[in-house]
């Protein structure tokens, strides 16, 4: 079972799920604090529970500590917690996941250069946002994420009724706060990317449009791999998409903080 921990915000406390490294046939070296991957959830209302989670545990059973981070706007926490997010998604969704990395750091439980941040839709919003406003992670794993609010600033998303003002109440009303959804883009900001970056896309994903992918990686300025699945849309679902990914992530960690992961097929970075 993972460790609740409650991770001081800026004014709130965050709500994380500490999954520590465990295998029953290895151990690290003594004395050797494990890589973790900070993992934001797909949101942005949403939260983790304590359930079993295989993509969790693909990453703790080959010597990886996942933090998963409630960030405030989380569901189940009150509706004070909830409210945290109005206008401000973009913002304390990633304050909170930088806190809860630094806290792993503060602990000693983290060395502070190994340190990546990864999510997908939302959770990958988070991710990228957090690899263009500075230098904590070392890398980023963004899987079918959005990248560019600006759509609906120029009012050319057309969506279903449930979410036809959901992303007002999160970013801001429109046209007065345009500006924000242009500026928390990280698809505007990607020469700022501080590290190395994975993007992993479905190639007819109609949530976070491939297109939105082809501009922020054609503007990264770090080494980096796209991965585009065929046949695949918002999330994985065919058994060889999935391994694919996975290999692809356990390969590129490995490249980041120099392993070698068995009988992984190696990653090509662009650089």
């Amino acid at each position: 079972m993972p460790e609740r921990r409650l991770v001081r915000g800026d004014g709130h406390d965050i709500p994380v799920l500490l999954y520590r490294p465990t295998s029953p046939d290895f151990a690290g070296p003594d004395g050797e604090r494990p890589p973790w991957l900070l993992y934001p959830h797909a949101g942005p209302t949403t939260a983790f529970d304590a359930r079993l989670n295989l993509d969790i545990a693909f990453f703790t059973s080959r010597g990886f500590g996942v933090a998963a981070v409630d960030y405030g706007g989380s569901t189940g926490h009150g509706r004070a917690f909830r409210d945290l997010l109005t206008g401000q998604w973009g913002v304390v969704d990633v304050a909170d996941t930088l806190a809860a990395a630094a806290d792993l750091v503060a602990t000693g439980e983290a060395d502070p250069a190994r340190l990546a941040v990864r999510g997908g839709s939302a959770g990958g919003f988070t991710a990228a946002a957090a690899m263009t406003g500075g230098t904590v992670f070392a890398c980023a794993t963004l899987m079918f994420p959005l990248l560019d609010l600006s759509p609906w600033a120029d009012g050319d998303i057309e969506t279903h009724d449930f979410e036809s003002r959901y992303v007002e109440r999160l970013v801001g009303t429109l046209p007065e706060h345009a500006d924000r959804y242009r500026d928390r883009s990280p698809v505007r900001h990607a020469d700022r990317v501080a590290g190395p970056v994975l993007v992993m896309q479905g190639a007819e994903d109609p949530v976070c449009p491939p297109e939105q992918v082809a501009r922020f990686v054609a503007g990264l300025r770090v080494p980096h791999a796209y991965l585009s699945f065929d046949g695949e849309q918002h999330g994985f679902r065919r058994a060889e998409s999935v391994i694919a990914a996975y290999d692809a992530e356990l390969s590129f960690y490995g490249q980041v903080f120099g392993f070698t992961p068995p009988r992984t097929p190696r990653l090509e970075l662009s650089r």
